[in-house]
């Protein structure tokens, strides 16, 4: 869901990372859609050159996915091929996030956590690209083959751990499902052929530009740089003046530049693979902190057994395991290994997992769903005081409509209160109301409320955005006030210039700290 305070921050975001005109430009398709050249164009006003400039920059930043369609001509004009701009929101808004990816490959080395910088940094390379960086940053000889195979061996790794992923097509073709077709060359189940007609437009785009999941993580083993230099010595390109190159030499050259672009293989970060990660973390934390270390160190040591056989970020299920396989993770930490076989199994009972045939699953979507209202909760309670978290609390659990009287009575507050209370939290867009009247002896009038989730979420979540982009602008402004004392050497600042600097630091750290904790609310009611 992008709501008006998220296109908001993702609009900010962009413009602090690339300048005002990209982010014009993010911003038209934000609030337009999908849209091809010519009105983008159109809406932004901006010059031809600068909006595909501004498109290739979100290309190239993973935030913008083109595709092609096929455009029926009118009478008697033919087809013609359009190009479409497709914003990628989520990509837009990973981009708070990439201190905390930064942080998870840690523990591969500082080496791949180079590597993974330098791909935020530039949002998409090629190995030579990255190789290339390593050298310029580490200033090393350009033929130094050591430090070359430690690039590959570190990237690698981070293939393998599936922290980085092939790009998907630069332009993939979508053209209308036939249904004949279809029907004809795939067997596909009546589901399947349903899911696949209800898809979008754009679902259908970042289908077709997906690479196959065999190819996503494959690492060539040839070196992109002596590839080219081979090429080059072997095929020369340039030929004595006046000469006329030969047709076979052309075709050559056309083989060559076709077999170089075939193995120019650009990589980017897995964002699936991060959010993935992250989404685990989040689970076991709140496992770990409503149930015990126990539950978590259990929950921990079946989701990292089967990390590599998930596919979707969102899973409502762990993939189901035996008690062997269990109890053999769990022992592989340092704190599993006090963890008795019985005292699995008590934790496995204490998270609601039933032993199906023989096997046990952890149902992943009810804790973030605890979760979810454990935070809006909590937000209740800051903002409108206990009485009214009491009284939120009761309608969330319920599920229906409750009178008033009949909230009054279950949480003992006064009626005239209860009243009031709930409507300050109506009137914030926390609870729905419906008034109904009934017909006797005379007229009489009843409120009732309930918590409708889906609604709220999508207002909680606005919210969040909302504080978000604050932050983000009130962190630019302590900067942008304390301009001249950045500029002046850390060892000469005296004085009182010496308190500005510091008190900068701190302040700094609090709204950055703020934000992070900010985001792990968004990406408990978006991501997860």
């Amino acid at each position: 869901m992008v709501t008006q305070n998220g296109i908001k921050l993702a609009v900010h975001l962009i413009s602090s990372y690339f300048g005002d005109n990209v982010a014009k430009v993010c911003e038209c398709l934000l609030r337009r859609g999908t849209l091809p050249l010519a009105q983008i164009i159109q809406y932004t006003e901006l010059e031809k050159e600068t909006v595909r400039c501004s498109l290739l920059v979100l290309i190239q930043h993973n935030c913008v996915q083109a595709f092609s369609i096929i455009q029926e001509g009118g009478f008697g004009k033919a087809s013609r091929v359009i190009t479409q701009y497709m914003v990628l929101f989520d990509n837009i808004i990973h981009h708070m996030r990439f201190p905390k990816f930064l942080a998870m490959v840690k523990y591969l080395g500082k080496e791949c956590e180079d590597i993974i910088e330098g791909l935020l940094q530039h949002g998409r390379l090629s190995l030579k690209q990255i190789s290339d960086r390593h050298k310029d940053t580490s200033n090393q000889s350009a033929g130094n083959c050591t430090a070359q195979d430690a690039v590959k061996e570190n990237f690698n790794k981070l293939v393998n751990a599936r922290y980085v992923e092939r790009c998907p097509a630069h332009e993939p073709n979508v053209a209308p499902p036939d249904e004949e077709e279809t029907s004809v060359k795939k067997k596909v189940s009546k589901a399947d052929k349903m899911a696949e007609e209800s898809k979008t437009l754009e679902e259908r785009a970042l289908s077709e530009a997906a690479p196959m999941e065999s190819q996503r993580f494959l690492v060539e083993t040839y070196n992109e740089i002596d590839v080219d230099e081979e090429n080059s010595k072997e095929h020369p390109t340039s030929v004595p003046v006046g000469e006329k190159r030969k047709r076979g030499d052309l075709e050559s050259d056309a083989i060559d530049g076709a077999e170089k672009t075939k193995k120019e293989v650009l990589w980017r970060p897995n964002f699936e693979e991060f959010m993935r990660r992250l989404r685990h973390k989040a689970c076991i934390e709140n496992v770990r902190t409503r149930l015990d270390d126990g539950a978590g160190i259990v929950l921990s040591a079946m989701l990292e057994a089967t990390r590599s056989k998930e596919t979707k970020v969102k899973t409502e299920n762990s993939i189901p395991l035996s008690m062997d396989a269990i109890y053999e993770e769990v022992i592989k930490s340092i704190d599993g290994r006090t963890m008795t076989l019985e005292l699995v199994r008590v934790s496995l009972v204490q998270l609601g997992c039933h032993p199906l045939d023989e096997t046990y699953s952890i149902d992943l979507k009810s804790i973030i769903e605890l979760a979810q209202n454990e935070e809006v909760e909590s937000i209740v309670l800051k903002r409108y005081g206990r009485e009214a978290y009491r009284m939120f609390r009761l309608l969330s659990k319920a599920g229906h409509l409750l009178e008033t009287d009949k909230i009054s009575d279950t949480t003992f507050v006064d009626k005239k209160d209860t009243a009031k209370t709930l409507y300050m939290l109506w009137k914030d867009d926390y609870l729905h109301m419906e008034k109904v009247s009934t017909f006797g002896g005379k007229q009489s009038n009843f409120l009732l409320w309930k918590v409708n989730k889906s609604s709220l979420w999508e207002h909680v979540l606005d919210e969040m955005y909302h504080a978000a982009l604050n932050l983000r602008l009130r962190t630019a402004y302590e900067q942008e006030k304390e301009k001249e004392v950045l500029m002046i050497p850390k060892d000469k600042l005296v004085g009182e210039l010496a308190k500005r600097r510091k008190r900068l630091q701190k302040v700094r750290i609090v709204l950055e700290s703020s934000l992070m904790k900010l985001d792990d609310a968004i990406m408990l009611f978006h991501n997860f």
